[in-house]
């Protein structure tokens, strides 16, 4: 007779998401069989979103990488042989040594970004072997830093409202975010808002889901964020608006603020972004006097050549009315910052023979692998698909097939980038690990422990990283050591009052504990910026030779083509994370072009038509939909879509270009123009 144990095990999602849901996972004779939310986590409240629910799917797929693997087939096939991973690690290590011998340590290079948010699995012993290996850094920049760096010049780093206080808020504008397939948890505490008398208002460049949610939707052209924030500013400070006692006490630069938005009138913003004067007034005044009013700013408007300025611009509105004064007021860009660990401790840069190694900027990953000097000639590529999410791919692959790259990849499956691949390490899922993780919206830190046994010959990015370190004869003090030792040294910040009375024993006890306010929330103690005001003009932006007060300039791609392409998320993918899943495919169906049906016409297109969609650095073919989604002039598609499985689907990213964002070095992904003509 046999015996059926169930059980349900506390977990977290890994996945790159501001939510971070704690989940409770049904485990029947070892092996998982449901996950659902965690009905006792105060951000998750039980509710999950259709992709984790089904992330069962992507641990038993069959198509997991479960053993070592090498090429025996050309570059550009996926025809590997299984090895052992005594004889993965003899040639890693061989090759490594004879790469620092012949080229030096900068000629390897790691990319990774963070396919598992984890802090032992994205940015723990992977940082510390790479920094004492002393090979070239990698500045990890393909996601949010242009726009964490505008708000932190003006306001001090990545410290917004807290979310559970957004049930109070009365005027909400969701900017640049689809958060209904993003940050479904913020939709339910703004759903509660709403219930108590909130206006809910959509700023995108696109109608989505959260259109179709919110009270309004606002239609605006790509890259014009930074102008219609000014626009804002003119009118609220024009029709005296602003919060006179809270600038006093808590800004400084408002008169030179006042200079600037005078050169915004809503006439001359209404042609800049598409939207009509008086709707701007209008936009002004409800937001003024919203009472408390609440932004939260999303990912997407960072995305372009100016979008670390547009989220300066934006961080910037709060103050001038008061609004972070009020609970349920204020603005969330992130909150990374209420949960800093102590990333010195945990990533040993002080182990780096040399401090002046080059780094390379992820986003220039094709001009890294096709020019660089000295030449890459290894690369080591884990919780990434740089073959679908890097710009520029005709340039990242033509990089890729070089016969004097070695290329290793630790995935859980032979994604794109495999195709180029060496070797190919097989990974565990994150329910294998041991792991720390924090959420970059929500403020509770959660600790997440192996719930089911390890598959095949897995590794996790600890484990494997940590023996390269020992097999390549670093220090054991800093290489053999546990994965609890690690996570304690994260929770060991000083630097981080937020951080005090969360402990190691505590997180095993609770699982998930809620950081102290640190930020806006205790502003009166002030904030870290360098006049601990919230800074409307930043003398260390004129000191980096940037506008010291916020001004529009547009986007910078000037090949003279007419339209405007936005290469945006969808529903059931995370970037490339589940676009292998049949379930998921099924429910995308296929990548679509959204059209306005003005410029469909005049090109003589139709819905449902094939269409080339092309400029100078590649082109991609997809399926046209016409309809009114987006304003004339600009073209939409969503998902990072597999090419590998998919057969005569393409890319996004071919299209789009290594240049960077105004501000820390950012992707600029939607600042792409292209022209389109049918297939």
């Amino acid at each position: 007779m046999t015996t059926t144990e169930i059980r349900t095990a506390r977990s977290v999602c890994p996945l790159d998401c501001p939510d971070t849901c704690s989940l409770h996972v049904n485990i029947e004779n070892g092996r998982i069989v449901s996950v659902d939310g965690n009905p006792d986590h105060p951000a998750t409240q039980g509710a999950i979103c259709n992709k984790v629910r089904h992330i069962p799917e992507r641990v038993y797929h069959p198509d997991r990488v479960l053993y070592p693997l090498r090429r025996v087939g050309p570059k550009g096939t996926h025809s590997f042989e299984r090895i052992s991973w005594e004889e993965a690690y003899e040639e890693i290590v061989s090759r490594m040594q004879r790469t620092i011998r012949e080229h030096g340590a900068e000629a390897i290079l790691p990319y990774s970004f963070y396919g598992n948010m984890g802090i032992l699995s994205a940015e723990g012993m992977d940082r510390r072997f790479f920094h004492r290996l002393g090979s070239s850094q990698l500045d990890r920049t393909i996601c949010s830093v242009a726009g964490s760096t505008g708000y932190r010049y003006t306001m001090g780093g990545s410290y917004g409202t807290d979310p559970e206080d957004t049930v109070h808020s009365k005027f909400v504008l969701i900017w640049g975010c689809n958060l209904v397939s993003t940050n479904m948890h913020q939709v339910m505490y703004l759903t509660e808002a709403r219930k108590r008398g909130a206006t809910i208002v959509h700023i995108d460049v696109h109608r989505n889901r959260t259109s179709t949610w919110a009270d309004e939707f606002i239609p605006i052209v790509p890259g014009t964020d930074t102008a219609l924030a000014m626009g804002l500013m003119h009118v609220i400070i024009k029709e005296g608006l602003t919060d006179e006692a809270f600038l006093g006490e808590r800004t400084v630069g408002y008169e030179d603020l006042v200079a600037k938005a005078e050169e915004y009138p809503p006439v001359v913003v209404a042609g800049i972004t598409g939207i009509p004067a008086e709707q701007i007034v209008d936009l002004a005044r409800r937001y003024a006097a919203g009472a408390p009013s609440f932004i939260r700013i999303g990912n997407g408007l960072q995305h372009h050549d100016n979008g670390g300025m547009a989220i300066r611009a934006i961080a910037c509105l709060p103050a001038l009315i008061g609004s972070w004064n009020v609970r349920g007021g204020g603005a969330i860009k992130g909150n990374g910052g209420y949960s800093a660990f102590n990333a010195e401790r945990v990533e040993r840069p002080d182990l780096l023979p040399d401090p002046s190694v080059r780094t390379i900027n992820m986003n220039r990953l094709g001009e890294a692998l096709t020019e660089a000097d000295p030449a890459v000639r290894m690369i080591f590529v884990y919780n990434c698909n740089p073959a679908i999410v890097a710009p520029d791919l005709n340039r990242v692959r033509q990089g890729f097939m070089r016969d004097d790259l070695f290329t290793i990849a630790h995935d859980l499956f032979l994604t794109d980038t495999c195709l180029y691949a060496d070797l190919v390490l097989p990974a565990t899922s994150h329910f294998e690990n041991l792991d720390l993780y924090a959420s970059y919206w929500h403020l509770y830190v959660q600790l997440h422990e192996p719930i089911i046994e390890t598959m095949g010959e897995c590794k996790s990015n600890f484990t494997l990283f940590k023996e390269l370190g020992l097999r390549m004869g670093f220090e054991p003090e800093a290489f053999d050591i546990t994965e609890e030792r690690m996570i304690r040294e994260a929770l060991d910040n000083p630097a981080n009052p937020s951080l005090e009375g969360i402990t190691y024993e505590r997180l095993q006890e609770h699982g998930f504990l809620k950081v102290k306010p640190a930020g806006p929330a205790a502003m009166k103690d002030g904030l870290p910026t360098p006049s601990g005001r919230i800074e409307l003009y930043s003398e260390e932006m004129a000191q980096a030779g940037l506008p010291p007060v916020p001004e529009y300039y547009p986007i910078r791609e000037e090949n003279g083509l007419p339209f405007l392409f936005v290469p945006g998320p969808n529903h059931s993918f995370l970037n490339s994370t589940f676009a292998n899943q049949p379930r998921m495919k099924k429910l995308e169906k296929q990548p679509l072009l959204d059209m306005n049906g003005a410029d469909a016409a005049a090109r003589g297109l139709a819905d449902g038509d094939a269409v080339r969609v092309w400029n100078e650095r590649g082109e991609i073919r997809i399926t046209l939909k016409v309809a009114d989604n987006v304003l004339p002039g600009v073209l939409v598609c969503q998902g990072l879509w597999w090419e590998s499985g998919n057969e005569g689907v393409n890319a996004a990213n071919l299209l789009t270009s290594q240049r960077l964002s105004d501000m820390g070095g950012g992707a600029t992904f939607f600042s792409t123009r292209v022209d389109v003509e049918k297939a």
